[in-house]
């Protein structure tokens, strides 16, 4: 089974409504590694790993989001296991 590793920008309304608490709950039920945080310019973003299927089901979550967001657009950037060091499990981390 291969793992992947996934980094993506969730941009629309997806500040003060649970996002991050939402993306939290999904990473651990999928039993990812990773993290979500805050971004100052309005954005969530997450880094996770897992399996393939995992990881799919983890995006496909974040394209939907909890019920009071709305999520207009989801970019996926380069990723790398380097960045998941000592990382074990789905947290959230600090906003930058």
């Amino acid at each position: 089974m291969s793992r992947r590793v996934v980094r993506f920008f969730v941009t629309g309304r997806v500040q003060g409504v649970g996002f991050r608490n939402f993306l939290l709950f999904e990473g651990n039920a999928l039993a990812l590694d990773g993290w979500t945080r805050n971004r100052a310019d309005g954005s969530v973003e997450a880094l996770a790993a897992g399996p393939e299927a995992a990881v799919a089901a983890f995006i496909e979550a974040a394209r939907r989001g909890p019920s009071a967001s709305r999520v207009d657009d989801l970019r996926e950037a380069p990723a790398d296991e380097a960045e998941l060091a000592g990382v074990q499990g789905f947290r959230t981390a600090e906003t930058v």
